[in-house]
């Protein structure tokens, strides 16, 4: 994730626990940990439930606090309820920066619309089923099968200093007939491996949210710095090129070969569009 200049962010954490695998709390963490200090921890759920056992672990562990929501009618929880309550009242008193919200319920598009509007960032993370109307919604949505999938060190839209290029590339996904994203930014189906080159380069919509935010920034030779690229692209949608499977944005440049990049491994990573490719 892109490092904070001046003050870190205040960051409240919210967990539907009903929707989201403990075995992913700690990168979870990780993530926002590098957006600034996570101020509020809270998981939701009806914790009398066989289910959530293996929860208890990782909530002693990370300083996560429990919230009980009983079921108040059969196949139906009231977890969702109890935390977007929880996130309103949040927001008109404790006044975060930023929430996290970890849940694959396309319930949460409202209060996630909300909260942006009101001036909050919202980072969503949850399974690859999560509808789109939700990852969409979010300032920026990871998908948890994502997380901890490449064997570099994690970023997400950042100011690139990859470094030396790992020397096994992880394997690229069997060919499958090109999808386009479902929106600008956001795979037809996430990767947990490398999506082909072939493949990216049949994504439309993909290749026009990167070619269009490239113009919005260049400079007089047509070069984009990849850091400014990154901020562009954020403001417009929710975009985390970890789930195309490559760790930073540059490497997703890269991989599409519609664009050149100069001073690679470095902080002053910069990429133009070539010449002929178009979307």
């Amino acid at each position: 994730m892109p490092k904070i200049a001046e003050q870190s962010l205040r960051i409240a954490l919210l967990i539907d626990a009903d929707n989201a695998p403990a075995d992913k709390i700690d990168e979870i963490l990780t993530e926002l940990s590098t957006l600034g200090v996570i101020n509020v921890r809270r998981a939701y759920g009806n914790w009398t439930k066989g289910a959530l056992m293996g929860w208890q672990a990782r909530l002693l562990e990370h300083a996560i606090r429990p919230v009980q929501q009983f079921d108040y009618s059969k196949r139906k929880n009231a977890s969702d309820m109890a935390m977007t309550v929880d996130a309103m009242e949040l927001l008109y008193t404790d006044k975060p920066d930023a929430f996290g919200i970890v849940s694959s319920d396309a319930d949460f598009t409202p209060l996630v619309m909300h909260l942006r509007s009101k001036g909050a960032a919202v980072y969503g993370f949850g399974a690859a089923q999560t509808p789109k109307p939700f990852v969409n919604a979010c300032s920026r949505f990871l998908y948890l099968e994502s997380l901890g999938a490449e064997t570099d060190p994690p970023s997400l839209i950042e100011a690139d200093s990859d470094g030396p290029a790992p020397a096994a590339e992880p394997v690229e996904q069997a060919a499958t007939p090109p999808a386009e994203s479902a929106a600008p930014g956001v795979p037809a189906r996430p990767a947990t491996l490398r999506v082909p080159a072939a493949e990216l380069r049949q994504d439309r919509r993909l290749l026009t949210l990167l070619r269009n935010a490239v113009k919005a920034v260049q400079d007089e030779a047509g070069w984009a710095n990849v850091g400014a690229l990154g901020s562009q692209i954020a403001n417009k949608t929710s975009f985390d090129p970890r789930n195309y499977g490559y760790a930073s944005l540059s490497k997703l440049l890269a991989a599409t070969e519609a664009f050149d990049l100069r001073e690679e491994g470095t902080s002053r990573v910069a990429v133009r569009a070539r010449n002929g490719v178009q979307p």
